[in-house]
């Protein structure tokens, strides 16, 4: 049995582990579909590579209290075998619901903690998330 395609208008949700916080990142991010041959409720499937929106693909800003002084980072996808069609469209897989997949908040300059002796790094320069995708498409499926 297969699982929902994803497409234009469908979510990723990333879920970045307390006390880091990545404001871009709260609340689920649209995804736009490049997939133009093929078609899900009117709308343009999404490929491999759909799944970094544009929106969240550059530097991102974060705070990891006591590291209160924002620092920034990007994030990282890895999608699962579950999360991707063995059929191509395009020369590319298409994206499915599958299960929930990781990713990982690549920090560039650390956010800081002010102290009386000067600000002190956040020292974890690499914080694992969790991902899933959230379609409203309960009726196209691929395997």
């Amino acid at each position: 049995m297969g699982d929902f395609l994803i497409a234009t208008n469908d979510m990723i949700q990333i879920t970045v582990p307390p006390p880091a916080i990545v404001p871009q990142l709260m609340a689920p991010i649209p995804l736009i579909g490049t997939g133009t041959t093929v078609l899900v409720s009117g709308q343009p499937v999404c490929l491999q590579g759909d799944e970094l929106p544009a929106t969240i693909a550059g530097p991102l800003t974060y705070t990891a209290p006591p590291f209160v002084t924002p620092g920034t980072g990007s994030i990282q996808i890895q999608l699962l075998p579950t999360n991707l069609t063995m059929k191509t469209v395009q020369g590319k897989a298409m994206i499915l619901k599958g299960a929930t997949f990781t990713a990982q908040f690549n920090v560039q300059s650390p956010a800081m903690q002010p102290t009386p002796g000067g600000p002190v790094p956040d020292p974890l320069m690499v914080k694992p998330c969790t991902c899933q995708f959230i379609t409203t498409n309960l009726k196209t499926q691929a395997g």
